[in-house]
């Protein structure tokens, strides 16, 4: 009987991966095989840390196809040749994947599909809803988050699939290729990161929706010092839903399960604040489909002609912790530690950047999608246009954190700034959201690099220039 190929990406999961079982439904004996893409490998937005948690996740979905008696088969070169290669080897006589939504994953599967003698077999499984699915009456594309919410409500979501065994084709006659180390791809030793399995992403989620979901609506602003450490005060799960290591409709389906057993409304509110943060991660996969341009440019294209400061002192002092904000540092020196940072922390330093400093948005994005474990191109290029007043759902551009009240509001004792500021720790909570107020601030901190109410009047003027 003559294979068929499942081509992984970012789906690395047997459970509820819609193209696998696909493929294995199909009748037909199927090779599993991943694909290194130089061009992504050499990409600015690759990131080490990133790629160390897939290079992991690699290794543990190569062990749970050993128990199906089968491996991962590993490739490195130009998917297109690649596959064409494949197809030839093993005579295959269908490719099976996942689609993805970024300009570049678009123009590589257009290839991929014209390409080869074979059918093509593409299915919607990163998104809850796939790009195309929640639109306006008229056909166009929802560009603000609420009625996109509204009508992502009245679409059907697909239930999660068990993992059904199926046949899987004899490999002994391929050279099955090794998992590569960080070295062999060309990238220096990196931070650590968490597990990376399936095993290890239904934990986390089941521990979190069988409690602290339930304080979400409090929790989600908690600036959490060790996220992957219990307890758990946010999901974390955003790591494995960007690789694939869980599906994001086993994600919705627990959180809706979690609702209905909701003991008062307060906590069935706080599933549903969750839920909502799932529907964004969908909102952006669908304005970047639609609107591809936001990779390079800001989505209300007149921002494109925003006079950004040119101060590389400035960045290269924001993406070390060395501002003299302390909660903008702190949350930067986690990142470098951990490769994540809570939501609320990405909001106050991406304002900071943009605002304070009026540095390009772009600039940030990139950092974050070099350094972020969940490095999400849709989700970290929507979240970076929203900051810097640029995107969809754009926070008003008059609207500037204050990283003073901010620090004062969401880290109040100043616990999160002395875990990831050693420099501070012994300064006094009157202080600590503002050292230089002392009338001898420790020495080895660095004073604010600029001061809040001047340069929000500076990125005010620079906004109304182009009204």
């Amino acid at each position: 009987m003559k294979p068929v190929l499942h081509w992984f990406r970012r789906d690395l999961r047997l459970d509820d991966n819609t193209a696998l079982q696909a493929a294995l439904d199909s009748g037909q004996p199927v090779i599993p095989v991943f694909i290194f893409d130089p061009a992504i490998l050499r990409g600015p937005r690759t990131g080490a840390p990133r790629l160390k948690f897939m290079l992991q996740a690699l290794h543990s979905l190569d062990e749970t196809l050993q128990a199906q008696d089968t491996r991962l088969l590993i490739r490195y070169g130009k998917p297109v040749d690649i596959l064409q290669a494949l197809v030839e080897e093993t005579d295959a006589q269908a490719v099976y994947f996942n689609r993805d939504y970024s300009p570049y994953a678009r123009r590589r599967d257009a290839a991929v599909q014209d390409a080869l003698p074979v059918p093509v077999c593409s299915y919607g499984d990163v998104a809850l809803v796939p790009p195309g699915g929640v639109m306006k009456a008229d056909g166009d594309p929802y560009v603000v988050y609420t009625p996109f919410m509204h009508k992502w409500k009245a679409c059907p979501i697909l239930n999660s699939v068990d993992f059904e065994p199926g046949k899987f084709r004899d490999l002994s006659q391929l050279e099955m290729g090794e998992i590569p180390s960080l070295a062999d791809l060309g990238f220096d030793e990196t931070i650590d990161v968490p597990e990376a399995s399936e095993t290890a992403a239904q934990a986390r989620l089941a521990s979190f929706v069988g409690g602290t979901i339930y304080e979400y609506a409090e929790t989600r602003n908690y600036l959490a010092s060790e996220p992957f450490a219990q307890p758990q005060w946010t999901a974390v799960i955003s790591p494995y839903l960007r690789l694939g290591l869980l599906s994001p409709r086993r994600a919705y389906h627990a959180a809706l399960k979690a609702a209905e057993e909701a003991t008062h409304q307060d906590a069935k509110e706080s599933v549903e604040t969750w839920i909502n943060e799932l529907i964004w991660r969908d909102f952006y996969m669908h304005i970047l489909y639609h609107y591809p341009h936001v990779m390079r440019r800001s989505f209300r294209e007149e921002y494109d002609d925003l006079q950004w400061s040119q101060d590389g002192d400035a960045l290269r002092a924001w993406k070390e912790g060395q501002t003299g904000y302390p909660l903008v540092d702190a949350a930067m020196r986690q990142l470098m530690a951990v490769g994540w940072m809570p939501n609320r922390a990405r909001m106050i330093v991406a304002s900071f950047l943009t605002k304070d400093l009026l540095v390009d948005w772009r600039e940030g994005e990139l950092h974050f999608m070099q350094w972020l474990v969940d490095g999400d191109p849709a989700a970290n290029n929507g979240g970076w246009q929203w900051a810097a007043g640029t995107g969809t759902d754009a926070q008003p551009y008059f609207r500037i954190f204050n990283p003073v009240s901010q620090s004062k509001k969401y880290d109040p004792q100043g616990h999160y700034i002395r875990y990831w500021v050693p420099e501070l720790r012994d300064v006094s909570d009157r202080y600590i959201h503002a050292p230089w107020e002392m009338d001898a601030p420790p020495a080895n901190y660095p004073a604010p690099m600029v001061d809040h109410d001047k340069a929000r009047v500076r990125t005010l003027d620079a906004y109304k220039a182009l009204k």
